[in-house]
């Protein structure tokens, strides 16, 4: 199926693919044992311009939106997902300015971020405010032309590696929510450090540190948007963003399905391969029957969003808790029909399981997504019925 796709599209599909099975796939499994972050493969992808996907051409990108970014992550999720973040999560730290930057921080981050220069991380949550985003403890006081960050992020991606982080803090505790601004903090700033780097589950070959903030003083300039706005920023980053997880999550679930079809043609049992048992047909139809499912949506959300739909939280929301439920169920069952081997860490199956679970977690849980799915919806009974 050619799923629609441009000319372009197309290339970047083939282009990805053929990265991830020739530079990815070798590696892959040294990074999630060594819990390392993949800075040659960095290199690779600024070498290949996979790093601007989404960034328009006057600051050095490819040009396109939230389906070329889908469809790249897609195709380098298949072989590794956690390799695949260093583009995904720089995504995430670059909505922001993206959405609210103005004109000069967008000609001063963009082009660094498109050539590959620098990666970007979004540094929202807190150990106090994961879903919670109201939460947050980390402040920023106006003193002069500076701002003066202090507090700490926790579990962020990209983590330590990344160049330009797009930071949210409190200006005005007092308005709770509405009292968040969110910044533009470069590393190597006095006052911000790092702190620790977790020793996760899966996508292992992806940094999650600690952001430390201990009077970094940042200019005035590196403002987003207007104080007052943090909140807005990160909710409708998370909007913009949720489709790259749902990419991410459909990769990981596609590449497991490749595994299982494979492996049951060559694993023979009882004189046949297994892949002839009803049994074990059944199983892959049902997984790839909702990979297909899981695409369309991610697709459809995708050109939704880059067609300038309105109220996009919803479609965002549903293809994240969509294509995440996948990736666990598919990948699951993609163990079973491995059987033993597939239980084992010489077969990647038992990875691209560890690393589906992620995808019902960050940005915000599945939890969530259907929290928000149901809100819109009865916002919009509500206002049909007007």
């Amino acid at each position: 199926m050619d799923y629609g796709l441009t000319e372009t599209q197309v290339m970047i599909r083939d282009l990805c693919r053929q990265v991830a099975q020739e530079k990815i796939k070798p590696i892959r499994e040294h990074f999630d044992e060594a819990n390392e972050f993949p800075h040659e493969m960095v290199k690779v992808f600024a070498e290949a311009d996979l790093c601007g996907l989404y960034i328009e051409e006057k600051y050095g990108g490819m040009g396109g939106g939230i389906m070329d970014l889908a469809i790249g992550v897609e195709e380098l999720s298949k072989v590794c997902s956690g390799i695949a973040l260093a583009v995904a999560a720089t995504a995430l730290g670059t909505f922001p300015i993206i959405l609210f930057g103005t004109e000069e921080q967008k000609q001063k981050y963009l082009p660094r971020i498109a050539s590959g220069k620098s990666l970007a991380a979004f540094g929202l949550t807190e150990a106090n405010a994961g879903s919670d985003a109201g939460g947050i403890q980390t402040t920023a006081v106006l003193d002069g032309d500076h701002y003066v960050l202090n507090g700490t992020k926790q579990w962020i991606t990209n983590g330590g590696e990344a160049e330009i982080y797009t930071v949210v803090a409190m200006t005005n505790k007092a308005k709770g929510a509405r009292g968040a601004s969110a910044f533009i903090v470069e590393k190597g700033t006095p006052g911000f450090t790092f702190g620790k780097k977790e020793n996760k589950m899966g996508i292992r070959a992806s940094a999650t540190r600690e952001l430390v903030f201990q009077d970094c003083r940042i200019p005035k300039a590196n403002l987003l948007a207007k104080e007052g706005m943090g909140f807005i920023v990160a909710m409708k980053t998370l909007d913009s963003s949720r489709p790259g997880v749902a990419a991410q999550a459909l990769g990981i679930a596609a590449g497991a399905l490749d595994e299982a079809v494979e492996y049951s043609r060559q694993r023979r049992q009882f004189g046949k391969p297994i892949c002839s048992f009803q049994g074990v047909q059944f199983m892959l139809a049902d997984m790839a029957t909702q990979v297909e499912a899981a695409r369309a949506l991610v697709y459809a959300a995708a050109r939704y969003i880059d067609g300038g739909g309105k109220d996009i939280s919803k479609i965002s929301a549903m293809c994240k808790l969509f294509a995440s439920d996948v990736a666990m169920k598919v990948t699951t069952d993609a163990v079973q029909v491995l059987g033993g081997y597939g239980y084992m860490k010489e077969y990647p199956v038992e990875k691209m399981m560890r690393d589906a679970k992620i995808t019902q977690i960050y940005e915000g849980t599945n939890q969530i997504q259907r929290e928000v799915i149901g809100l819109n919806l009865i916002k919009e009974s509500a206002a049909a019925k007007k």
